[in-house]
């Protein structure tokens, strides 16, 4: 099970083998079932400077840095730029929205996953485009013994967002390993592309509502509707 996708995926980019000592999961809508609340938050927020959009849109471009996603709906929605500290402005009126929405719970089956990770020794590392300063002790809680500061990619440590490759060469880098030698969990397109461009294993979980046809199309070499579907692929890995 699972050995033609690796092999195809060893052949594309012509690596010897595939040994994975690493997990790198997304946050938003991989761990935590948060999505609904931003697309709630980004149409609420957006409406206030003019700007409809629906929740599909939302999730397009999910995982990009909250300026950045301003900046295109501005331009496409409005015609016009913005500059840095508008779009700040904007984020941040999106970021007040997100707080009054009800507390997103865990992913069904991410703590179960993630602990499979860990307990086989592979290192559990988060790339989210986040910029909430609180996040970490959120994980650390929800998620105990598996996650830490010097594990987590975070917008403050990048200076291009997904779907740039940064947040996961960032995410390598700080797991101290090459490309053959991660795994990535992503939900988002933007996400996908970002870790595929990596040149990393990606696998999507689609949890939202848009097409499998959108997450295939930006190049994930395997892809499940949740995260249980996640842990056979793990355990092949595990016994490799």
């Amino acid at each position: 099970m699972f050995d033609a996708e690796i092999k195809e995926y060893l052949t594309k980019h012509g690596f010897e083998a595939f040994r994975p000592k690493a997990v790198l999961f997304d946050m938003d809508g991989v761990l935590f079932d948060s999505m609904p609340n931003h697309a709630h938050s980004w149409k609420a927020s957006m409406a206030e400077y003019g700007i409809n959009i629906d929740a599909s849109e939302a999730y397009r471009y999910e995982g990009m840095r909250g300026v950045e996603t301003i900046k295109i709906l501005t331009r496409q929605h409005l015609g016009h730029e913005v500059s840095d500290e508008e779009a700040q402005s904007m984020y941040d009126t999106k970021s007040r929205w997100f707080r009054s929405c009800p507390k997103a719970q865990k992913m069904p089956g991410a703590e179960h996953l993630m602990r499979l990770v860990s307990d086989s020794g592979l290192q559990v590392v988060i790339v989210t485009g986040s910029a909430t300063t609180t996040l970490l002790a959120r994980l650390q809680r929800e998620f105990p013994g598996m996650i830490d500061k010097d594990h987590m990619v975070t917008a403050f440590d990048v200076q291009r967002g997904k779907p740039d490759p940064q947040p996961y060469l960032k995410g390598l880098q700080k797991a101290g390993i090459n490309p053959w030698e991660a795994i990535v969990v992503e939900n988002a397109p933007l996400g996908v592309r970002s870790a595929v461009a990596a040149n990393i294993f990606t696998i999507a979980v689609n949890t939202g509502p848009l097409p499998d046809e959108i997450l295939k199309a930006e190049g994930c070499n395997l892809l499940f509707h949740d995260m249980p579907s996640v842990e056979p692929f793990i355990n092949k890995i595990v016994s490799l």
